[in-house]
């Protein structure tokens, strides 16, 4: 009776410890200290300046920017067009992580290799590679240049990669033996992906997503050529930041920054969230 009862508490004891955490060592504290002081130093106090500098001219000023009708038409297209490829992605990210891991065919490698072209080429490079195919002397004769399918054509260009490459990993470790058991019992295969597969993608998704939708929202390289920057055209929030700048008004700039920061933050909040509902669901 005894050894049942030490059997059964251990774990317990062992949940609460587990809960508690144990104390950092120095070597773990000084680590802690370095990263936290490099993760400052890298990212908390340079966007902290940047929302204290739009906050420089007053909460007036900063309205009166945000909702200045070229702005406020720059930031619609780059968050409208940001929010579509992202859903693109999830879905065509998701085929190809699924083609690349569970099928074989000619080519596999060489497929591998062109998805991570947006990752190593210079964001103004692939708005020359995306001039000269889909410009004016498109070979193919389409020509979207000066046109608002410029934009969503970029921003497709520049996020391809992320939801693959965060798909592609996990669904590569999958057990398939569960996937195995649930057909035998006489699952389909949409039950199959519904109820087995995705939510163990899901996390993953929601990552690449994340990612996908920060890089569109911040992309300015591939867009300066194809684009054209028409004012309340084709003209993203990179752009008018870059003219605040040159205009020496750092205030408007910062502020543009600040809402796209808050939109960004929203955004992945917003994915994390949903992620773990479904995962709980699933």
């Amino acid at each position: 009776m005894s050894t049942t009862t030490v059997a059964t508490d251990r774990p317990a004891g062992n949940r609460r410890s587990v809960r508690a955490g144990l104390p950092l060592t120095r070597a773990s504290g000084l680590g802690l200290g370095i990263a936290m002081l490099w993760f400052s130093l890298l990212v908390l106090i340079p966007l902290a300046a940047v929302v204290v500098t739009s906050a420089g001219g007053g909460w007036s000023n900063f309205w009166q920017t945000v909702t200045n009708e070229q702005t406020a038409a720059a930031i619609r297209l780059t968050v409208g067009f940001a929010f579509l490829v992202t859903l693109v992605n999830v879905v065509m990210g998701t085929l190809i992580a699924w083609v690349l891991v569970r099928d074989n065919f000619f080519g596999k490698r060489a497929l591998e290799v062109l998805i991570d072209i947006p990752f190593a080429l210079p964001t103004i490079i692939a708005g020359l590679v995306l001039l000269s195919l889909y410009g004016p002397e498109s070979p193919f004769g389409v020509n979207v240049a000066n046109t608002r399918a410029s934009v969503f054509l970029a921003f497709l260009f520049v996020t391809l990669p992320f939801v693959v490459r965060t798909v592609q990993p996990v669904l590569a470790e999958l057990d398939r033996d569960a996937e195995e058991a649930a057909a035998s019992l006489g699952a389909s295969r949409l039950t199959i992906f519904r109820r087995i597969i995705l939510p163990s993608l899901t996390p993953a998704i929601a990552a690449g997503a994340a990612l996908s939708f920060a890089r569109a929202v911040g992309e300015y390289g591939s867009l300066v050529l194809l684009s054209g920057n028409l004012p309340m055209r084709t003209e993203v929030t990179s752009v008018r930041i870059l003219s605040s700048i040159e205009n020496d008004n750092l205030d408007s700039a910062a502020a543009v920054a600040t809402v796209l920061l808050a939109i960004s933050l929203v955004v992945i909040v917003t994915l994390d969230v949903l992620q773990r509902r479904m995962v709980r669901r699933g």
